[in-house]
């Protein structure tokens, strides 16, 4: 039987009944407005991060990216725990007569590589598993890089570790001035000179440039952004004189890459590779196992932990050169060790503070200059110590050293062991390369740099036996902070069970909010504000219809 059609009712009205409910839902969205003005509406805000006035801005980044270093490095070893026991119970499930401590072997060998060499936390010296990670790149490489501050080219050299590479007289020595645009261009030339007459020396300058190489991550989807390296200067010298040697020997190179804390290594093989290939940041000591990165089918770079200073040092090569040494040495006296080999003037006239005759006089001023206070108005001396050991560690400070007026050669060569390091390695070339990079970096003035006196080679720690050994105190420290991260860690691995993928800082919503573009933030934001809107204005328009029906 076929149905009858039934007429839709119709929704036409009078002006005067439509025009009045318009006129209703406007005074009620106005009312609304007025009370949410009254309660004072918070709406969400952005976490600006932290301010450029701050005070301590890059001992916080240094600390936030050290702590994120480690809760990374705590989850990897985790997982592989994980590993191990899926291989353990696999074993067992395969042969049930066999008991757990046969297994033993096996577990052992299921973590092979970098895996295997990771030792067990909180029960050897670090400093003794960096000289452990420190031979095996020496060992294993053909070439090795080693990296100098160009602001002191002379304190970042390590005797010991140039006469254990050269010993074996097989293995090239290539010295890299890293930073060569924080010094003036006639003294980055002197020490291109003085530097050359020994070893082959590259001048280079690394990107520094953080947001171009991150991986961005968005709705699941990772992918690596590429790593542009315009302003990097000397990658073509380096990587010419590294091919021709490798043609030269007619295979495969291996290539390490050795240094103090902090002079750039992982920042060029990042520029070699042309992607954000190592962790890079302003915190010391950073990478602290051998990194295995191969840059095409006939080289391979071999990233290293920072060298180890021994504490026979002078106290400005301890403050300069060691990663834990705001903590060793107390921040006043690395200050004071540091201002006494620099010039007073040149500090007055960069620090903009005025004359100072002592060191504590210089550091009340730059607490006051600062804003450094503690409770009760007296200015906070550690603090700006802290300060102040920070910017001259970091690598925005500008400050150059003499190179000795007359050349002597290390006692550690002689002229066999320098003609065989210069064998096979085309050094007109790179002369002309470095010529290039000099011309084309703009360094700073010499007015506007500060000078500062060398304290000459820096003695260094390769052997495990000579690394002292921790005073209680930090080792009780160590622990407490390991127990700290393995708590937070565990805590963060219930929150990704729970709720998902979660990072320290923010939610994962947070993470694709960020990683989306400008553009489609705003088109979100105002489509459901829309929505929103038509929502409540459609509700709003029933009720009132549904009055005047």
């Amino acid at each position: 039987m076929k149905r009858p059609k039934l007429k839709k009712a119709s929704k036409r009205m009078t002006c005067h009944k439509r025009y009045k409910i318009q006129k209703k839902v406007r005074e009620h969205h106005r009312k609304l407005r007025k009370e949410a003005k009254k309660r004072g509406r918070k709406k969400p805000r952005k976490d600006p991060g932290v301010p450029n006035s701050a005070p301590f801005k890059e001992a916080l980044l240094r600390e936030a990216e050290l702590r994120k270093q480690r809760l990374e490095e705590l989850k990897q070893q985790q997982k592989l725990d994980r590993q191990k026991e899926q291989e353990k119970k696999r074993k067992l499930e395969i042969n049930p007569g066999v008991k757990p401590s046969n297994l033993e072997p096996v577990k052992e060998e299921f973590g092979h590589g970098r895996a295997k060499d990771k030792p067990k936390s909180g029960k050897q010296n670090p400093k003794k598993l960096y000289c452990q990670e420190l031979k095996k790149v020496i060992e294993a490489s053909d070439v090795v890089l080693e990296v100098l501050d160009a602001r002191d080219p002379l304190g970042c050299r390590c005797p010991q570790v140039e006469e254990a590479i050269i010993q074996d007289g097989q293995k090239k020595l290539v010295l890299v001035l890293n930073k060569s645009d924080l010094v003036p261009k006639e003294n980055l030339e002197n020490w291109l000179n003085y530097l050359k007459k020994e070893l082959p020396t590259v001048v280079f300058r690394a990107s520094t440039n953080k947001d171009k190489g991150k991986i961005i991550k968005h709705l699941k989807v990772r992918k690596r952004a590429p790593f542009k390296s315009e302003v990097c200067v000397g990658k073509d010298s380096l990587w010419k004189l590294l091919r021709g040697f490798q043609e030269a020997c007619g295979k495969a190179i291996q290539v390490g890459v050795i240094g103090f804390p902090n002079v750039g290594k992982s920042s060029i093989i990042n520029n070699l590779k042309q992607e954000r290939i190592c962790n890079v940041g302003i915190s010391m000591g950073l990478t602290r196992c051998m990194h295995v990165v191969p840059l095409d089918k006939q080289i391979t770079v071999l990233d290293s932990p920072s060298l180890i200073v021994s504490p026979l040092n002078s106290a400005s090569a301890l403050a300069l050169r060691s990663p834990a040494s705001i903590e060793v040495v107390k921040p006043v006296e690395a200050a004071s060790a540091i201002l006494a080999q620099a010039d007073a003037r040149q500090v007055v006239l960069k620090f903009t503070v005025p004359d100072f005759k002592n060191p504590v006089e210089f550091l009340t001023s730059l607490a006051q200059r600062r804003g450094l206070h503690r409770k009760g108005g007296s200015p906070n001396l550690e603090g700006a110590a802290k300060l102040m050991w920070s910017e001259w560690t970091g690598a925005s400070l500008g400050y150059y050293c003499h190179p000795p007026t007359s050349w002597t050669p290390s006692p550690h060569f002689n002229e066999g062991i320098l003609t065989n390091v210069k064998q096979d390695l085309n050094l007109e070339e790179l002369e002309k390369n470095n010529a290039h990079s000099i011309r084309t970096i703009r360094g700073p003035r010499l007015a506007s740099s500060i000078l500062f006196q060398s304290s000459g080679l820096t003695n260094g720690i390769i052997e495990e036996k000579d690394v002292p050994e921790e005073l209680p105190k930090q080792k009780e420290k160590q622990q407490e902070e390991g127990e700290n991260y393995s708590d937070l860690d565990s805590d963060q691995e219930s929150v990704e069970a729970a709720a998902g993928e979660k990072s320290l800082d923010m939610s994962g919503a947070e993470e694709a909010w960020e990683a989306l573009p400008e553009e489609s933030q705003a088109d979100e934001f105002a489509h459901s504000y829309i929505s929103d809107k038509m929502t409540e204005e459609e509700d709003d328009a029933y009720d009132f219809s549904t009055d005047y029906v």
